[in-house]
């Protein structure tokens, strides 16, 4: 894909500097030369990227902001070249892919009885280890039948609107017009999320009037600290992205049950590193300290444990994935069933893994780790995406029945 690339601009004395400096120089090429560099880059990137000639014109739109060069005349040409000069590319996933979640698409039309079209998104790394958010389609039929869409050639990023963001941090932002969702990408916009977006996790959440709403909690990090952060759209074109209020949001792996329960929202999180916590809240946006509601109690858990996505609502329950640390730092996937009522009830756990690295899965970026952001129901199935010693997404189908009866009394 293509990325700005960023040089800093004195705002006391913007002709100043590099970005000044590589300005005037293009501005000095004459018309023919400026074609011919321009034609040069077209050459090797225009064929590579979505609309390159447009990307330009916009990269071009926010030097000459920046520079306060709206009143000088500028061949079309030459912005193009300038903004050529202020762009790279970039491999979005050339350094892992992992931590999947999963929810259903806002398009169900056109499928057949016990189908459900369906959305991935995808932790991302690339150059200089900065995650980003990437999406993918797919079908599930009936039965163990999964189909992912075919990945489209080009990646685009979800723009922001102009201005800057609200005093909460807050953030709109838009899918490019022609890109579809496998197509698009969110990449760090804030200061907050500078060095990373990691670790979305989705639900298809709904309100107590009847509205829907996907809504996914997720990291941000600046190279520094961390803070948990809300990715809220009712389409999947237009998304906002916002910092969560209250002490909680000082921790990660914070997930949202789909609804509210006894009038109250509640999320499951590791406030401290180590166990997992009940979060219960009047308010979406804020949240505090919560209740211990689980400890590491099995020897593939020892270490540490964590939620792996939003609980998931069945007749018997509320059915949490948690992941586990053991010995050599090796990474299993487990299950929890809570109280449909009050989720603060434990009614069973697994004892053993229900999924665990093992052979050639335990190689890659992180060795012996597998892991989810989240999974689906899936008719009496439970459909699990999951990442792959942070090298590749892997999937798996679980019956409901053959997951509850492995479960023990807490």
């Amino acid at each position: 894909m293509v990325r700005p690339f960023h040089i800093p601009v004195d705002p006391a004395n913007p002709g100043a500097g590099r970005v000044g400096r590589i300005v005037r120089q293009v501005l000095a090429l004459c018309d023919v030369d400026a074609e011919a560099e321009l034609a040069l880059v077209l050459r090797d990137f225009e064929a590579r990227h979505w609309q390159t000639r447009n990307v330009f014109n916009q990269r071009y739109g926010q030097i000459e902001q920046a520079l306060k060069l709206d009143g000088m005349q500028i061949s079309p040409v030459k912005q193009q070249l300038i903004g050529a000069y202020f762009c790279h590319e970039y491999s979005y996933a050339a350094a892992a892919l992992m931590n999947p979640s999963i929810v259903p698409h806002p398009d169900q039309s056109g499928l057949t009885e016990g189908s459900q079209r369906v959305i991935l998104s995808l932790r991302a790394v690339g150059e200089g280890h900065i995650s980003s958010i990437a999406f993918r389609e797919g079908i599930l039929s009936p039965g163990m039948h999964f189909e992912l869409a075919p990945e489209p050639p080009f990646c685009t990023t979800a723009g922001a609107e102009p201005g800057d963001p609200a005093p909460n941090g807050a953030v709109q932002i838009h899918r490019q017009a022609d890109s579809t969702i496998s197509g698009t990408l969110i990449f760090p916009i804030t200061a907050a999320q500078s060095s990373g977006v990691e670790d979305l996790r989705l639900v298809h959440f709904t309100h107590d009037n009847g509205q829907v709403e996907w809504i996914g909690t997720y990291t941000a990090y600046d190279g520094r600290s961390i803070r948990s952060e809300f990715l809220r759209t009712h389409d999947f074109r237009t998304f906002r992205m916002e910092a969560i209020e209250g002490t909680a949001a000082r921790n990660k792996g914070m997930a949202l049950f789909p609804r509210t329960i006894g009038g109250q929202y509640m999320m499951i999180g590791r406030q401290d590193g180590e166990n997992l916590f009940l979060i219960k809240s009047d308010r979406i946006d804020h949240w505090d300290e919560g209740e211990i509601l689980l400890t590491p109690h099995y020897p593939w858990e020892m270490v540490q444990i964590g939620n792996c996505g939003a609980p998931i609502e069945l007749d018997e329950g509320w059915l949490l994935l948690t992941h586990g640390v053991g010995a050599m730092r090796k990474y299993s996937i487990g299950a929890v069933l809570l109280d449909k009522d009050d989720p603060s009830k434990i009614i069973g756990r697994t004892v053993q893994p229900l999924l665990s690295a093992a052979d050639e899965d335990r190689e890659g970026y992180v060795p012996n780790v597998v892991y989810t952001c989240g999974a689906l129901l899936h008719g009496d199935l439970l459909f699990l995406p999951y990442g792959v010693a942070d090298s590749s997404v892997a999937f798996a189908f679980v019956p409901i029945q053959t997951l509850l009866a492995a479960m023990a009394p807490d």
